[in-house]
Order: structure tokens, then C-alpha cells, then sequence
């Protein structure tokens, strides 16, 4: 079901983080080239790598490793992988930075009377440290990390969560993302999602998706929703 009765009644609103609040994509396709290249394999397009962002680390490193979207590498080759990645993207974590006018439009949002949360399917120990070194954490009252609850978008569980946390039914919250796992969440729950066109929905284009709205930047959000 779609929500296209505009304004929307928004109570309060949450926000995926890599593709959508920060460009993450150059370190995290720098450290799955560097872990191939420690393993001796060929290095890959970032294009290629980018299309692989938005199913959280490890499926980021499958496919690196077999250069397909679904497929599995033999389970040693993985478990040998996994750490090589990991130590490369903790030292190029904090060159993330937000893209142009995440802050204004978080600075927007909040001077619009919302509380938000930041819902990600990255792991704790990178969205934390992520969020303080780009400035983003003081904006939160919430963040869900992929590792916070039994389970991580598109299951519905971190929305009906955040709804729960808020205090708001859930078809006021409003889940900003930039992916299909963000969609499929936000229908699964039962909740709005709008889509900024920036991001990295696996090389696809968003207006394909099942959203309620495409939004050039977060403060664009605001022409769409009215506070309740």
C-alpha cells in the first residue's frame, strides 16, 4: 500500500545512513579491492563494487569474492576474507563524509519539530564511529545498527521497533532511504518511505521502486509531510 496523500501526517522520521546520509561507497569499494588484492585476486570496477553496497558487509565481501549478486564462496574462502576487509575498512572508515546538504536538511528536519532515528544495516562498531566522525550522531535520538535487533532491513522489525521507541503509530513514521531493502522494509511494516536519488540501489534506478516519493535531498522531504 502506498501513502500518496499529500501532506503526509509524519510524527517522526528515520534515516538510512550509507547511500543516503553519508557516501560510504569509495571506502568501502577501496576495501574490497585491497582485500582481493591481498588475496591475489583482480581488482574491480567501483562501479561494479558500488552495486554490491546495501546488504551489509559480509554479503558486500560474497560478492566481491564470486563477482555475482547471490551466489556463495566456499566457506574458507570467506572466512579468510572477512577479516582481511574488515581491517581495511576500519582505516578508511572515517574518510566517509556526509553528502552536500545532509546537514541542512537534518538541521531542517529538526527545526520542523521531528525527532529522527538512523536505521543501517552496518554493524555497530562502524556506525557509531561513522556517525561521530561525519557530525551526524547529536542528531539522533535513535540508531539501529544491523546488529541491534534479531534482525536488519528489509525485515520490518527495526520500523515497528523505531515506531515503538517514538511512541508513534507506525504509518507516521517515515523511513528516508535510498534502496529496495529501504522500501521493502517500509511496505513490510506498513509505514511511508521516500527515496533521495543519490544512493546505491544496486546501480538501479529508485523511481522503480515501490516508494511514496523520490526527494531531490532530506529538506525536499518537507514540502511532503506536515508534523502531528
Amino acid at each position: 500500500m502506498g501513502f500518496r496523500q499529500f501532506p503526509l501526517a509524519i510524527s517522526a522520521i528515520v534515516l538510512d545512513l550509507d547511500g543516503t546520509l553519508v557516501h560510504s561507497a569509495p571506502e568501502l569499494a577501496e576495501a574490497a579491492n585491497r582485500m582481493l588484492r591481498d588475496m591475489g585476486r583482480p581488482a574491480l570496477s567501483q562501479d561494479q563494487l558500488m552495486s554490491y553496497i546495501g546488504n551489509g558487509i559480509a554479503r558486500l565481501v560474497k560478492r566481491a569474492l564470486t563477482g555475482d549478486m547471490q551466489a556463495e564462496p566456499e566457506a574458507a574462502l570467506f572466512d579468510q576474507a572477512l577479516p582481511v576487509f574488515e581491517k581495511h575498512y576500519r582505516e578508511l572508515l572515517l574518510h566517509s563524509k556526509p553528502f552536500p546538504h545532509t546537514m541542512e536538511g537534518l538541521d531542517a528536519l529538526k527545526a520542523a519539530g521531528f525527532r529522527l532515528g538512523c536505521i543501517t544495516n552496518k554493524a555497530a562498531r562502524y556506525t557509531g564511529p561513522l556517525l561521530q566522525g561525519a557530525g551526524l550522531a547529536p542528531y539522533f535520538d535513535l540508531v539501529l545498527s544491523g546488529d541491534t535487533l534479531l534482525e536488519k532491513k528489509p525485515h520490518p522489525l527495526p520500523l515497528l521497533h523505531s515506531a515503538g521507541f517514538f511512541g508513534v503509530p507506525v504509518e507516521r513514521l517515515l523511513l528516508i532511504g535510498d534502496s529496495l531493502n529501504d522500501t521493502l522494509a517500509a511496505r513490510a511494516a506498513g509505514c511511508p518511505v521516500f527515496c533521495v536519488p543519490y544512493g546505491y540501489n544496486h546501480g538501479e534506478p529508485v523511481d522503480s521502486l515501490d516508494q511514496d516519493a523520490v526527494v531531490a535531498d532530506l529538506s525536499a522531504a518537507l514540502k511532503l509531510i506536515t508534523r502531528v
